[in-house]
């Protein structure tokens, strides 16, 4: 009986230790000097994009992007492919050229495998949407954070509309 109650806590304790090596701890680095002026500023959209959620990967929050950033996602953005599922992928909705969004937050999501910087956004009518928060990491443009700068979303996807709210 002894032997078969350490076996069992040997097996929780492997569990335990398994799932804080793959887990993925999420803090909000808002405040943080690179960031603080990120909250708050409004974007327009300058292409269509898809609400997607990868089959790879769970995301707190829905993504947003196209093609260029994510090839698994269809060239053309239509509503028809809202729903289906493509190889990597799976489309929820779809937002168009013209829509305005606000960074909700700066996020960091820290595994053992990597540290990923992005945004919340929420889009302008939140009420009338399905998805109303995303997760902008594929419209943004990681490069200034090998500079210790934070992430711009990508003028080809979205345009900043000056001052904050």
């Amino acid at each position: 009986m002894k032997w078969l109650l350490a076996a069992v806590a040997a097996v929780l304790l492997g569990v335990a230790v398994f799932s804080q090596l793959n887990s993925t701890k999420t803090t909000y680095i808002n405040g943080l000097a690179p960031y603080t002026s990120m909250p708050g500023r409004n974007f327009v959209l300058e292409q269509d994009c898809y609400v997607f959620k990868l089959t790879s990967e769970d995301t707190s929050w829905a993504l947003i992007g196209s093609h260029e950033t994510v090839p698994e996602l269809p060239k053309e953005v239509k509503e028809s492919n809202v729903g289906v599922k493509f190889p990597g992928v799976r489309i929820l909705d779809v937002i168009h050229l013209g829509d305005h969004f606000t960074i909700a937050s700066v996020r960091r999501d820290q595994s053992r495998k990597r540290t990923r910087i992005s945004y919340e956004i929420v889009l302008e009518n939140e009420s009338t949407r399905r998805y109303p928060r995303l997760d902008a990491y594929y419209i943004l443009d990681h490069s200034p954070e090998k500079k210790g700068e934070a992430p711009k979303v990508m003028p080809d996807y979205a345009v900043h509309l000056g001052p904050e709210k």
